[in-house]
């Protein structure tokens, strides 16, 4: 029975802990064996999980980041246990998911890796692999990271670095621990992400782009609109829906508090994800949810919206747009990334960054014509694009097609 391992630091929760969960469901079909580590989130898994370090570790590799612009040189002691479990275990391949999020030494792992004759698939969630600090650089338009990162624009985003920054250092360096796996393959999850995998210090590696899928029999139309408007207090109101795990100003929060001040009595926004202290300074035209683990509660809010904003400034392929297509609902999301490439013109809208005045000519359009115009198309385009039936299996036949070679 072959055995694959995936290394994330989340199970089964969140878009990168639900894709991780989904391919090691595929791999038990069909016959292997699967396990998947975590170092943070994680929820019942069919797999078998691998818990790395402790929150002390995390705490700690946090502290570091804050202080010292160290992400990702941190929680040896986890990451030399990790390794022994590997051993232990002796997958015959290794796919690897975000290497950020305060739970990995990447020196100590890649240089494992590096001894290693298994093959390696590194899934891109974003663009932290190739940049000296940040997981995305589209909002301020840098393109250091071609070339040498330096001076960096964001240290104070996430990875958040409060005073130094060793940007440079940590381009170097990743740089150099990156390229000397032997046998490994990046796997980015937009055609717009492998474009930039080919501008990075990781094109030398072969690049098979897999787009992200999601469960058509979860996600799907539901009859229970009314009722969970009702539930929300939005009524028979157009609903605007927004869906996140973090938000922030990448995420566009601050577009949907100005989006607010624009629409009528008619609409209401409600957006999920937020935190507390988030709800708290929000709009009297908005209604904040708290970030839930309940697919079944995101699958009745997407299916009673009837329209999901997603205005991210940068974005690498969110699996929140495939999802509300899946439950019928049409999509506008701003032109970043690949957000777009979900989006056809019979299921959704393109705007600009930013771009307040043309989403509100948007939420008319699809208000004048009726969410049932774009319903069926979108639920199609999911169906045919999305399955994660057939997505993951594509994880399968790289799988085997490099235990050939």
């Amino acid at each position: 029975m072959p055995t694959l391992l995936q290394v994330s630091n989340v199970v089964n929760s969140t878009s990168v802990g639900r894709i991780a969960e989904q391919i090691g469901q595929t791999a038990m079909q069909e016959g292997w064996d699967s396990y998947i580590t975590y170092a943070r989130n994680h929820t019942p898994s069919q797999s078998k999980i691998i818990k790395i370090g402790h929150n002390l570790d995390v705490y700690w590799h946090g502290i570091n980041t804050r202080l010292f612009d160290n992400h990702g040189l941190c929680s040896t002691r986890a990451t030399k246990k990790l390794i022994k479990q590997v051993q232990q275990i002796k997958p015959d391949v290794i796919l690897l998911h975000n290497m950020h999020g305060y739970f990995l030494n990447i020196s100590v792992l890649f240089n494992y890796l590096a001894t290693l004759d298994t093959p390696i698939i590194w899934v891109l969630h974003d663009c932290w692999s190739f940049t000296g600090h940040c997981a995305y650089f589209d909002y301020v338009g840098c393109e250091k990271w071609k070339f040498q990162c330096y001076d960096c624009p964001q240290k104070q985003e996430y990875p958040t670095s409060l005073w130094l920054d060793k940007s440079s250092r940590n381009y170097v360096q990743k740089k150099q621990l990156f390229n000397q796996v032997k046998n490994m393959t990046i796997v980015p999850v937009s055609y717009w992400l492998e474009s930039m995998v080919k501008h990075s210090f990781l094109n030398q590696y072969p690049i098979h782009v897999i787009q992200n899928g999601i469960d058509l029999n979860m996600f799907s139309p539901q009859l229970n609109s009314n009722r969970i408007k009702e539930k929300y207090g939005v009524g028979n109101k157009f609903l605007v829906l927004g869906v996140a795990n973090i938000w922030d100003r990448r995420k566009g929060l601050q577009d949907f508090v100005t989006l607010s001040r624009h629409l009528g009595s008619d609409c209401q926004i409600v957006l999920v994800g937020l935190k507390k202290k988030q709800l708290q300074k929000l709009p009297k035209g908005i209604i904040g949810i708290e970030r839930t683990e309940s697919v079944q509660a995101l699958i009745e809010l997407y299916s009673a919206a009837d329209l999901f904003v997603n205005p991210t400034w940068e974005d690498t392929f969110p699996t929140t747009n495939l999802e509300a297509l899946a439950c019928g609902t049409p999509v506008v999301t701003y032109r970043t990334g690949g957000s777009v490439e979900a989006v056809s013109e019979d299921t959704g809208f393109v705007v600009d960054k930013g771009d307040i005045n043309t989403l509100c000519d948007v939420i008319d359009i699809v208000k004048q014509k009726g969410k049932v115009f774009y319903s069926e198309n979108c639920r199609k385009r999911a169906t045919i694009l999305y399955n994660k039936n057939e997505r993951f299996d594509e994880y399968m036949h790289l799988f085997n097609q490099l235990l050939k070679q």
